[in-house]
């Protein structure tokens, strides 16, 4: 009898487990373990800034910000603690990703040292001097913005998830718009997306893509916001010196796995701020922009 028992608990948690999981309409949603440090913890709206770790075939190790389903770990989800989830992927989903089955491997030690906070080694340095050709199919290189406030960023046409290469291109069209309506800083600040992808880049391409974020077809407003591709080796060179880190998905070739980097480059031509990550806003990076047309 106590066997009896013991197999219908069993076979009850199972069919619970299963239940728990969210299944994509039409599609198998693929699943990857993912470990991790807590950074940030936003409870109102169910997300947590994670520090992970390399997912193997699919994203490098970055910091980004998850969604998290799940109600009950909220009290204990802090700044500092060790996780281990369940990212899961869902390209169909108006939520594209999110984590499941978080677990509390190791909890934050509150007597441990605050980390030393480390300025990035670009500071200060200059970027590698190679030439690019913008949307127009025009030569450009970093000399062109001597004078001038520019941010820049990398994106490739592509990139399917909301909160990667689509985040970064409609935050730049916006503030290029915004820029646009400012007489002061439209002479001022320039912004730059530079694609990770020239095999299918083009700069006819590029041009397509940046049209569908500023609008207006007809007659298409490039001034303050340029998109721009180089070789492969040219790319490369920018992708290491800005820490951006890329590589095809070998699961799905036409994916890139890769992770963020947005840099502000002073009038003087050298970096003056890295914005890792994709939780900085408009506001914040027109403001480090700002900031450097004050020195």
């Amino acid at each position: 009898m106590r066997q009896l028992i013991l197999i219908f608990l069993i076979l009850l948690f199972s069919l619970s487990c299963q239940q728990g999981q969210t299944e994509a309409p039409g599609g198998e949603l693929k699943r990857y373990d993912l470990r991790g440090k807590i950074l940030a913890v936003d409870k109102a709206k169910k997300k947590a800034e994670v520090d992970h770790e390399e997912i193997p075939g699919f994203m490098p190790r970055m910091t980004m910000t998850f969604p998290i389903k799940g109600d009950w770990l909220w009290e204990d989800l802090k700044p500092g603690v060790d996780i281990r989830a369940e990212l899961v992927v869902d390209n169909t989903a108006d939520e594209p990703y999110w984590l499941e089955k978080v677990v509390i491997v190791a909890a934050a030690n509150p007597d441990a040292p605050l980390p030393e906070v480390k300025e990035p080694e670009q500071i200060g340095q200059e970027p590698p001097p190679v030439s690019l050709t913008d949307q127009d199919g025009k030569r450009i290189s970093f000399k062109d913005y001597q004078g001038k406030a520019l941010a820049l960023t990398f994106i490739y046409r592509e990139c399917p998830l909301a909160d990667y290469c689509i985040k970064m291109s409609r935050q730049f069209s916006d503030l290029a718009l915004q820029i646009n309506e400012n007489a002061e800083l439209r002479d001022k600040i320039r912004l730059l997306s530079i694609s990770f992808d020239p095999e299918r880049d083009t700069p006819a391409k590029l041009r397509e893509y940046g049209v569908g974020y500023l609008g207006n077809p007809e007659k298409p407003d490039f001034t303050v916001w340029r998109l721009a591709v180089g070789d492969d080796k040219n790319v490369r060179t920018l992708a290491e010196f800005f820490n951006l880190k890329y590589e095809v998905n070998e699961d799905n070739k036409a994916e890139i796995n890769h992770n963020l980097v947005t840099a502000v480059i002073a009038p003087d031509g050298k970096v003056a701020k890295m914005l890792p990550g994709n939780r900085w806003t408009n506001e914040e990076l027109l403001r480090e922009l700002g900031s450097t047309l004050e020195k």
